[in-house]
């Protein structure tokens, strides 16, 4: 007989194997180099279903961040956090495909690029333009 604990652990992972493909989660993680001299990058990617794309990137107090996303999906977005931070700065899908902002403090922030879960869940397709710079 298995005891509550593995009763509870057994049970997850019977849940998670049980998700279609589709529905399981693809996220990739890359980090935002410039050029030298540079002080922005454009980005391409793709997203399919629930896939989600973290670009993150070092940048300092007091700075701007600038991102701006150009989409052929209508339902693509980004947010953007401080790494490890429990608030965002910014919600793409209340805010719109631009943001510019000064950064609160020295450290990594990440943009995810992401679909609504209304075409994640349809499993629809979106290719993107990031462009992503810090002055």
């Amino acid at each position: 007989m298995l005891k509550p604990a593995a009763f509870a652990v057994a049970a997850a992972m019977t849940a998670v194997l049980a998700l279609p493909a589709g529905a399981q989660d693809h996220s990739r993680t890359e980090r935002v180099q410039f050029a030298r001299g540079a002080s922005s990058a454009t980005l391409h990617g793709n997203l399919h279903g629930y896939d989600t794309v973290d670009y993150v990137l070092g940048a300092r107090r007091g700075q701007t961040l600038n991102v701006r996303l150009q989409p052929t999906n209508a339902s693509a977005y980004f947010n953007v956090t401080r790494q490890g931070a429990d608030e965002a700065l910014f919600i793409g899908s209340t805010s719109g495909n631009q943001f510019s902002g000064q950064l609160p403090a020295n450290g990594d922030y990440v943009v995810r690029v992401y679909l609504m879960r209304n075409a994640a869940r349809r499993d629809e397709h979106a290719n993107y333009t990031l462009t992503v710079g810090v002055r």
